[in-house]
């Protein structure tokens, strides 16, 4: 194989530097010319890249985000957008992909794969949703970046004795919630895969604040719930002062945490690796600190197992 090219879509999160800077590298070293592709699928549609040498990745290895940018691709997604990419890539003497992203882009992969184009799949997800693979990409700088927030909102809220309703990123996945609960030691996560009783909880918090703890943290998965609604709700109920925040997009930036720059470099270099062997149609994922591989038709026909032990874990801490 004489040309590789990359390119990350979906939502950006830390650690997308690294893997392009990781998987580059590897390829020089082999004697291998890297392309990475602008704005995700866009780049492969138009075609926009870029040439990637050393020099290109040097000094991009603690930047968060992605350095060749992301965009979705609606046009992508029909037979006749895939078909246009496949031939820009062999009309650009492409003959292998590297795709980071989410499950959208990895069924893009997929779909890549099934037309007959060696890919390869990293999984980049802040909300660690992908089936297969233990952590996603970027997981642990914004796990870092919510405890941050949550440690300096603790602190205005034990001063004005207020509670306060945290909103961060999760649709359908409460892994950011549950576990940044545990580790920031507040008193509720509210997540998609549990149900929960919204009276039950404020009439808890009313004894807490009967028995003198008078402020309280609720960490809210944004599909598990409307933020201010619970908030007015808690108010109502027990005359608690109470403020909602929402974390947003500061939780995917910032520079990537050491988990995720070795995860990062690791994944890189074996999606290079798995390409120059003539292996096609697979993620390279992390288990039980392995790197392994699973095919792509399965991590997109996958479902990722609900974090069952954390949920726990979190009851039996009081969450």
């Amino acid at each position: 194989m004489r040309k590789i090219g990359i390119l990350t879509s979906g939502g950006d999160c830390s650690g997308m530097n690294a893997a392009i800077r990781s998987a580059v590298r590897s390829g020089l070293r082999n004697n291998v010319e890297m392309v990475g592709f602008r704005k995700g699928y866009v780049g492969l549609m138009k075609p926009d890249y870029i040439t990637l040498d050393s020099k290109a990745v040097s000094g991009i290895l603690h930047r968060g985000g992605t350095f060749l940018q992301s965009a979705r691709s609606p046009e992508f997604r029909t037979i006749e957008g895939q078909q246009q990419a496949l031939a820009n890539l062999k009309n650009l003497g492409v003959e292998g992909l590297i795709i980071l992203g989410g499950d959208g882009s990895l069924t893009g992969a997929l779909a890549l794969h099934n037309l007959g184009f060696p890919v390869i799949g990293i999984p980049a997800s802040i909300d660690n949703d992908i089936p297969f693979t233990d952590m996603a990409l970027g997981v642990d700088t914004a796990l870092n970046n919510i405890i941050y927030a949550v440690d300096c909102i603790k602190d205005t809220a034990s001063s004005h004795a207020r509670a306060f309703v945290i909103e961060v990123m999760g649709r359908n996945s409460g892994y950011l919630a549950s576990i940044s609960a545990i580790a920031a030691g507040a008193e509720y996560a509210l997540v998609p895969e549990r149900d929960f009783d919204l009276s039950e909880i404020c009439q808890q918090l009313r004894a807490r604040y009967e028995e003198g703890r008078d402020n309280a943290i609720i960490i809210l998965a944004e599909g598990a719930g409307n933020a201010h609604q619970i908030a007015d709700s808690i108010k109502d109920a027990i005359g608690f002062e109470t403020r909602v925040t929402v974390l947003g997009h500061y939780q995917r930036g910032g520079a990537p945490t050491v988990f995720d720059r070795l995860l990062a470099s690791r994944l890189g270099k074996n999606a290079v690796d798995l390409l120059l062997k003539g292996e096609k149609g697979l993620m390279v994922g992390l288990s039980n600190n392995s790197i392994i591989t699973t095919s792509l038709e399965d991590v997109v026909k996958g479902e990722k197992k609900p974090h069952d032990e954390m949920l726990r874990l979190a009851e039996v801490l009081g969450i």
